[in-house]
């Protein structure tokens, strides 16, 4: 089968490999109908996630239709079509008992890795490098899927791929976000990144009954669809002040009750002077994430506010302003999504026409075109917000 495979920093090729095959009885098989590039997919490209192999199956945002079950599996049958979410879940263990889907204690079967990097594991993650679990991608034709009797989200009929596939990581890592943000109806939201979880990031909070949003890009086209959406914008390639402080312009001095930081690793801020020198510590190997937004968050909100953090970060960061975190009595919320918590709610708004996923979607090619496409969404060409791939 084919499938998008890494062969090293910069370097994913659309390989030819074994199809997968049921390996326990709670295993089923997917063929991919659709599959997702995220944006934290890019990490890996750029070296930013350790424990890479040559030859690892990329993607862990993919639906498909079930072709084969293991025999221990009662939920699905052939002929099902599902989501299936990037944590990988057994629903057995305390933390999953708990709704802790992206902590689940038995998933991960590279635990030892995990825990040299984070001091315990985490779950078993698709695609997603040997920290956490060794699974290939669901950027390939045909995918197993571990634990399928827990996570899989079951799509009804008349609902396209289009408006289902997100309900696996992005929209339910937006919503987490803003969640974990215990919006009130007079709170100010600003937000960090305006790419996909971005988006997701801006749709959740009014959605959740932000009285406004406020986000932050320097793409133009990103930027016109947090607008559309009904965000305020702040492109921070045409500002002489802090970010902080145009936040402060805009709101009269009130300034962010909330911040979400929908960036991670790798911010880019072309006039910054802390995000230069986190660039060149990451070129010359002296440092790893660069944390950019996450600073600048933590100085822009308000005492007593809450930091969310949906961005993928990987390893240790320099300079956080922790003194400001303390002293303003900030509370700070991050983790992997827990998918499965959100998912049923919002596959019922999308049911109910109160938000088309859909609308993220600006380049749709197939699964050979994914090598290109991951460098044309790394550099942001063409208008790209998210890139969709079929088989």
């Amino acid at each position: 089968m084919k499938a998008l495979c890494w062969h090293g920093k910069g370097d994913i090729r659309c390989d030819n490999v074994p199809e997968p095959k049921i390996e326990d009885g709670r295993d089923v098989i997917i063929k991919m109908t659709a599959c997702a590039i995220c944006g934290s997919d890019l990490h890996l490209m750029d070296g930013y996630i350790p424990f890479m192999e040559k030859g690892d199956i990329l993607g862990h945002e993919f639906m498909g239709e079930v072709v084969d079950v293991g025999r221990d599996n009662k939920k699905l049958k052939v002929g099902d079509r599902v989501v299936v979410p990037f944590t990988i879940c057994c629903g057995e263990c305390p933390q999953c008992l708990k709704g802790n889907w992206s902590v689940c204690e038995r998933s991960n079967r590279t635990a030892d890795n995990a825990t040299k990097a984070f001091g315990y594991p985490t779950a078993g993650l698709f695609g997603y490098s040997h920290l956490t679990g060794a699974y290939a991608g669901g950027q390939a034709e045909y995918v197993r899927v571990p634990y399928a009797d827990v996570s899989p989200i079951i799509i009804p009929n008349g609902m396209s791929d289009e408006q289902a596939l997100f309900l696996g990581d992005i929209f339910p890592t937006g919503w987490m976000a803003a969640a974990n943000c215990e919006i009130e109806p007079s709170d100010i939201v600003a937000i960090w990144g305006c790419g996909p979880v971005g988006q997701f990031c801006i749709k959740s909070a009014l959605m959740q009954g932000a009285a406004r949003v406020i986000a932050i890009d320097n793409v133009p086209e990103r930027l016109a669809l947090a607008q559309q959406a009904g965000a305020e914008i702040i492109n921070f390639d045409d500002e002489d002040a802090t970010i902080p402080d145009r936040i402060k312009e805009m709101t009269n001095g009130h300034g962010a009750d909330k911040c979400i930081d929908a960036v991670g690793a790798e911010s880019h801020a072309t006039a910054s002077f802390d995000a230069v020198i986190d660039k060149v510590k990451a070129a010359t190997l002296l440092g790893t994430d660069r944390p950019h937004a996450l600073r600048a968050a933590i100085m822009a909100c308000r005492p007593g506010g809450i930091v969310s953090v949906p961005g993928v970060y990987g390893g240790f960061l320099d300079k956080i302003p922790f003194g400001a975190a303390m002293n303003k009595g900030l509370t700070i919320r991050t983790g992997q999504t827990h998918v499965n918590r959100y998912s049923l709610d919002l596959l019922r708004r999308i049911e109910e026409g109160e938000i088309d996923p859909s609308f993220i979607i600006t380049h749709r090619a197939k699964l050979e075109d994914g090598p290109a496409l991951y460098e044309t969404f790394r550099d942001k060409k063409d208008n790209c917000i998210k890139v969709v791939l079929t088989a």
